[in-house]
């Protein structure tokens, strides 16, 4: 048995296990012995069917399966904690011909780099107090949303707030309505979906029949809108009872619901701006350090989002659906979180007096039996039932106190939301542009 090890790069590896009939000898004997116990043949007693015949018979699959455990073996025993492989190892190939064993495995290696000087990173954090504004806003919205709907008086025209019942015929090839498949449809302009209508509706009154096109060239479809009723809306009133409605009675009056609508907007902004920051201080460590991580390792991430539209979709993946087509375009991002796991690493290293304890469980515990409207026992019982999840857990709180210490490394300078919204559109700009000269430079190769 030989085991070579070929470096690709400095972080990926080919590993190649050689073995030959004489050094797998010892596993196929022993397999055989154990299937002469338990093969039942016309004409032999139990456990007596000689070896030769079973090796004639099943020698092809019981040594086939007896190559793979013995590669398996070796790679755990040999390769594993010679090389510490990081993520999941890939099986290029395996072959047995001639009595000779070759499997190839591709490995990544732990890449090895120093942390940055922490002090000369610089990272913006969005800081926003609500308005009063943005409170009379949010109120004059959920009044409309609690409101009714009232039909408009004869002669009125559609307006973008309104509600409109339409009869929709639709139009076939030759442009004859199909009266047969017509059906009653009521299109709320206010809603997105309802876009692709409202030009054409506005301005109209009832009666009126109303052309419109959906979808784009082969994919359009023509449609006859007869409009039967248009409807404004009419807000609820703004009053203490209102206020104990929506609140669940968690505000006795108005005074205290717009109170408690501003303390939620404000709690919306300050986690947007930490989750912002946390994303933003995380593109900045990794801009910060420059090296290779092993292709195994973002394969594993690019497998893990696939995981997730799984997950999202109840197990399944959607019918339209091509992984291979999602991951590619997925690579940068993939990078960036795999150079994260490491940077984050030398991180807990470096900060290597964060403990977590009890109470930062409990805490966690709590915010979610509240999410999903359970006893903090309950939710306890479910995290002891599954130590994986538990795990998570803690790594999830651990990253966080990471975080924490990190922005106490960094610089880290406040702006408002309008600046960092300014700032953030000039980002995208930017990698728009390198992303059009990189396919334009691409381009120029080809035809060169």
């Amino acid at each position: 048995m030989d085991i070579s090890v070929e470096d690709i790069t400095s972080v990926d590896k080919q590993v190649k296990i050689s073995a030959t009939r004489e050094d797998l000898a010892p596993k196929f004997n022993e397999a055989y012995k154990k299937y002469q116990g338990q093969i039942n043949m016309p004409g032999f007693r139990p456990g007596k069917v000689p070896i030769q015949l079973i090796k004639k018979r099943f020698g092809d699959e019981i040594e086939e399966e007896e190559i793979g455990k013995y590669v398996q073996e070796i790679f755990e025993n040999e390769v594993v904690p010679e090389y510490e492989p990081v993520g999941e190892s890939q099986m290029v190939e395996m072959s047995w011909e001639n009595d000779e064993l070759e499997a190839v495995f591709k490995i990544g290696a732990r890449p090895e780099f120093e942390l940055a000087d922490l002090s000369k990173i610089k990272v913006d954090k969005m800081v926003h107090d609500v308005t009063d504004e943005e409170v009379r806003e949010e109120v004059e919205h959920q009044l409309q949303q609690q409101g009714d709907w009232e039909p408009l008086d004869e002669g009125e025209e559609v307006t973008e707030t309104c509600r409109v019942s339409v009869e929709a015929i639709p139009v076939d090839e030759d442009g004859n309505p199909d009266e047969e498949n017509k059906a009653n449809e009521v299109i709320d302009l206010n809603q997105e979906e309802s876009e692709q209508f409202r030009e054409d509706l506005l301005g109209h009154t009832v009666g009126d029949e109303v052309d419109v096109e959906i979808g784009h060239g082969d994919h359009s479809h023509h449609f006859i809108l007869k409009i039967l009723e248009i409807e404004k809306p009419n807000k609820a009133r703004l009053t203490d009872e209102f206020a104990k409605q929506q609140t669940n009675e968690e505000a006795k009056n108005v005074d205290e619901y717009k109170s408690l609508i501003k303390s939620q907007i404000q709690d919306y902004y300050d986690q947007s701006a930490d989750d912002l920051f946390k994303r933003d201080l995380v593109d900045a460590m990794v801009e910060a350090h420059e090296f290779q991580v092993p292709e195994v390792f973002i394969e594993q991430f690019k497998n893990q989002y696939v995981e997730r539209v799984k997950q999202q979709n109840q197990g399944q993946l959607p019918p339209d659906f091509d992984p291979e087509e999602y991951k590619e375009g997925l690579g940068d991002r993939a990078e960036r979180d795999a150079k994260w796991f490491f940077i984050n690493e030398k991180l807990q290293e470096k900060f290597d007096d964060i403990e977590i304890k009890p109470d930062d469980i409990d805490e966690h515990l709590s915010a979610q039996a509240a999410q999903y409207g359970i006893s903090v026992d309950q939710m306890r019982n479910m995290f002891a039932q599954n130590p994986q999840q538990l795990e998570n857990l803690r790594n999830s709180i651990r990253e966080n106190k990471v975080f924490d210490r990190l922005s106490e490394e960094i610089e880290v300078e406040e702006i408002s939301k309008e600046e960092y919204q300014e700032a953030y559109d000039e980002k995208m700009k930017a990698a728009e542009q390198a992303e059009d000269e990189a396919e334009q430079e691409n381009s120029s190769n080809i035809v060169s």
